[in-house]
């Protein structure tokens, strides 16, 4: 528990000396001091001297019904009286069980494989389909595809179909090889192409490659709808529906990385239901538990399952963590689609994303380009010749009381669902103050 008569310095001075931060140089926080965080109340985090911040990104895109939210306490705190792990291997429980049920009926795939973050979901899906060609006969499918400035991860397997090169330059010399496909984000389109034209454009790119290397291609791994790290590029949906068309035509799977789309962000539960698809593997995490405890998911087909499923112990899938499929972590989860359900979330979200649209208009009296939303996510890139600004403009919205964290020159509000109409001319005004101050 925290220690209310805690000095804050001391506690900043003993986080610098043992804990390395993600992310994180940590060399800049001699100059960009780190801010103690010692509760949460809604869309708010309150540091030690009870300053606010307005969560603008959801820390880092898992919350989604708020901080501290009673709902799904209390099912962690009833689950925390009765059990709180077991091994899933040889053992089963009624959290995992029912979290399975849920998922399996929302997606349309039927087998949930556990794991605890979004990387290790990633792992797990790349594993599967290699493996599932192997047990067909297939063995020679080994190789992926993925999408130019996509982003699934920062493991070893996740981060070799990852192309930002600022996390994948170091590591290229342990990485196996993949290709990158040409990305659909619309800011990339030729002057006076439309964003459906540039979609299936670059889709003809992918069919062309597939074609020729569908013998050894085992699946095509994509964030659906928006490249969230590649600060947050859109595409038009009609991407997706030929890229399911594609794989499907030349026998090459299909994984949807949900990570951080999935639970309502693109204005749909999952961003595969706005063309109606259905992926042979889908990647879970994030907002997954509200945000409240690690868990990730892989669902895939019945298909891919019976593959596995044989007398010789080496066919099956052996993958395993530790804590896969947490009981603590299954009850959050339940009580988070427990809330998707009982409040009407994703039409709710609906009218509120319009209201954020509407209010970000005031950002015109900024240099910026691109302004662009996709359902509750929003976002526009500045123009500005500040080498630092992502750094300087995450500093100037804190002293304003708010937590933002530009991805290069990309402004973005991820914010949690229960966020208010007072909180979100918050959110927009203290956002504008702090990019004009450090265009």
């Amino acid at each position: 528990m925290s220690n209310p008569n805690l000095n804050n310095q001391d506690l900043l001075t003993r986080s610098l000396q043992s804990v390395w931060h993600p992310c994180t140089q940590m060399k800049q926080h001699e100059t960009y001091p780190l801010i103690p965080i010692s509760r949460g109340d809604g869309v708010w985090l309150v540091d030690a001297e009870g300053k606010r911040y307005l969560d603008a990104v959801s820390s880092w895109w898992v919350n989604l019904f708020g901080h501290n939210n009673p709902r799904i306490k209390d099912a962690i705190k009833q689950q925390l009286d009765t059990l709180e792990h077991v091994m899933l291997a040889g053992f089963t429980h009624e959290p995992v069980v029912e979290l399975s049920e849920k998922l399996g009926k929302l997606t349309g795939l039927g087998h949930a494989f556990y794991a605890s973050d979004g990387a290790s979901a990633t792992e797990i899906a790349l594993k599967m389909s290699f493996h599932y060609w192997r047990n067909a006969g297939k063995a020679n499918k080994t190789k992926f595809i993925s999408l130019q400035n996509s982003y699934h991860g920062e493991t070893l397997g996740a981060l070799s179909v990852t192309d930002v090169a600022i996390f994948k330059d170091t590591y290229a010399p342990l990485l196996m090889q993949s290709a990158q496909m040409p990305s659909p984000d619309f800011r990339l389109a030729e002057t006076g192409e439309s964003e459906e034209a540039f979609a299936l454009r670059c889709a003809d790119v992918l069919e062309a490659y597939v074609s020729e290397h569908s013998h050894e291609l085992a699946a095509f791994i994509i964030e659906p709808l928006v490249q969230c790290a590649a600060g947050m590029g859109m595409y038009h949906p009609v991407y997706l529906k030929r890229a399911r068309e594609i794989c499907t035509k030349y026998e090459v799977h299909l994984i949807a990385d949900e990570i951080a789309v999935g639970f309502g962000r693109t204005g749909e539960m999952f961003a595969c239901e706005w063309v109606q698809i259905k992926a042979d593997f889908i990647c879970l995490s994030k907002g997954i538990t509200g945000g409240y405890l690690p868990l990730s998911a892989v669902l895939t087909t019945d298909k891919v399952y019976q593959a596995f499923y044989d007398d010789s112990t080496a066919r099956g899938f052996l993958h395993s963590h530790s804590y896969t499929g947490n009981p603590l972590a299954c009850s959050a989860a339940l009580a988070t689609l427990a809330i998707f359900e009982a409040d009407n979330v994703i039409e709710n979200n609906k009218a509120k994303s319009a209201q954020i649209v509407s209010k970000m208009v005031v950002l015109n009296d900024i240099p910026h380009m691109h302004l662009r939303h996709q359902g509750m996510i929003f976002a526009f890139d500045v123009t500005t010749k500040n080498a630092k600004f992502s750094r300087d403009c995450y500093s100037a919205a804190l002293k304003q009381g708010l937590l933002l964290r530009p991805i290069g020159n990309t402004v973005y509000f991820m914010p949690p669902y229960t966020i208010t109409d007072n909180e979100i001319d918050f959110m927009v005004n203290a956002t504008l103050e702090a990019v004009k101050s450090t265009v």
